[in-house]
């Protein structure tokens, strides 16, 4: 089964800096990859992708946080990583990553695309 931790979120003061990481395991087929992207949930219930990378190498971002967060990946860890520049009180909600295993990534934001979740981030920005 494969299995999804996330960690770093916590309170942060507006314009400051957060990094959240996520690791995958339990794939046991080498033909496939792990397809990992980032998604957050307002508190009112709105959910949106922020961002992803694909299998060709391209990062993708929602344009609300083009230019101030930046996907990175560690492939000897199999982690990924958020970081989060120039904080907005808007950028409060909870952030998921999750994952889902295929021959190649799209680096599609489409939640049900996606089979496996992350415990979420909480990250509340304060002024």
């Amino acid at each position: 089964q494969v299995q999804v931790v996330e960690s770093g979120g916590g309170s942060v003061q507006a314009g400051g800096s957060l990094t959240l990481s996520c690791t995958a395991s339990g794939n046991t087929d080498s033909r496939y990859h792990y397809c990992l992207a980032w998604f957050r949930h307002y508190p009112g219930g709105e959910r949106e992708g922020i961002a992803s990378i694909a299998t060709s190498g391209d990062p993708y971002y929602l344009g609300s946080v083009r230019d101030r967060f930046t996907v990175s990946q560690d492939n000897s860890k199999n982690t990924k990583y958020l970081k989060m520049n120039s904080l907005k009180l808007d950028d409060t909600a909870t952030y998921y990553c999750a994952t889902e295993l295929a021959t190649f990534c799209s680096g599609a934001f489409r939640p049900d695309r996606y089979d496996y979740w992350g415990q979420g981030s909480q990250v509340p920005v304060t002024s």
